[in-house]
């Protein structure tokens, strides 16, 4: 791929992710004029400088190099299809586990929404260490969502089409506001969770995820999840694997092996 192409490239991926020029300059060590002449295709990028793009991206350094950016659909449809998992993911969500996700959504939001700290960065989190969290613990899954490793940690592919219908719905709504010196979305609720599509061993659970990580603003719970070995294990812009959570370490272990045969 050529400097132009390449740079096209970048900017476009930039765009998408709603990431600005400033970040990805700081991201990379250099001032934001040097990093516009990447954009510009009057610098070529360094070897370590592509890696990193390429993880903030969350794109694999061979898709990066060649200008691919893996598609990552999202289908809502009836029971009985699987969902599939590929570079090019395609996630197949059924009536009925939409519907268990909407509500875990409804209840986290009701529950933490409203602190200033808690954007879209740290929901992704928060859902993330709910899911895997009780699958360790339970050895079956609470929404089973499927994340990514991308350079800000663990992000739920089915999150944005998730919140697509429930916006369209009028269960919640998006609100873009400020937290510090940072551009930040929140989503707020509009209607209570349905508690009946929740077991209590689910809420007790989700209660305490929330009680332990919920103070984390985004690049403290970036940083934690960076940490965690499902995160580390994945290759960049791939799916997490649920079953690595029991060779998580005791810092991040939520379930006593001790009494275990």
């Amino acid at each position: 791929m050529t400097t132009n192409m390449l740079s096209k490239f970048i900017q476009q991926l930039r765009k998408k992710q709603g990431l600005t020029q400033e970040f990805l300059a700081s991201e990379l060590g250099i001032s934001r004029p040097t990093y516009v002449q990447i954009e510009q295709g009057k610098r070529e990028l360094t070897i370590s400088e592509a890696k990193k793009l390429a993880d903030i991206f969350g794109v694999a350094m061979e898709d990066f190099l060649a200008g691919r950016s893996p598609e990552r659909e999202v289908i809502l449809e009836k029971e009985g299809v699987n969902k599939k998992t590929s570079s090019d993911l395609k996630i197949r969500v059924t009536r009925k586990n939409l519907e268990k996700f909407k509500q875990v959504l409804l209840y986290v939001l009701t529950k933490v929404g409203g602190k200033s700290n808690v954007g879209e960065t740290v929901l992704h989190k928060l859902l993330y260490f709910i899911d895997f969290d009780y699958y360790e613990k339970f050895e079956e899954s609470l929404m089973g969502a499927t994340y990514i490793k991308n350079h800000h940690g663990p992000t739920s592919v089915e999150l944005g089409t998730v919140i697509s219908d429930m916006q369209k719905r009028g269960e919640i709504e998006a609100v873009n506001s400020r937290y510090f010196k940072y551009d930040q979305k929140k989503y707020l609720p509009l209607k209570r969770p349905n508690l009946n599509n929740l077991s209590a061993q689910e809420i007790g659970h989700i209660d305490e995820v929330l009680a332990r990580l919920s103070d984390k603003n985004a690049k403290e719970i970036e940083n934690y999840s960076h940490e965690d070995i499902p995160w580390k294990a994945a290759k960049v812009g791939q799916p997490l694997s649920y079953e690595s959570v029991f060779y998580r370490d005791e810092r991040y272990s939520v379930k006593s092996y001790g009494d275990e045969i």
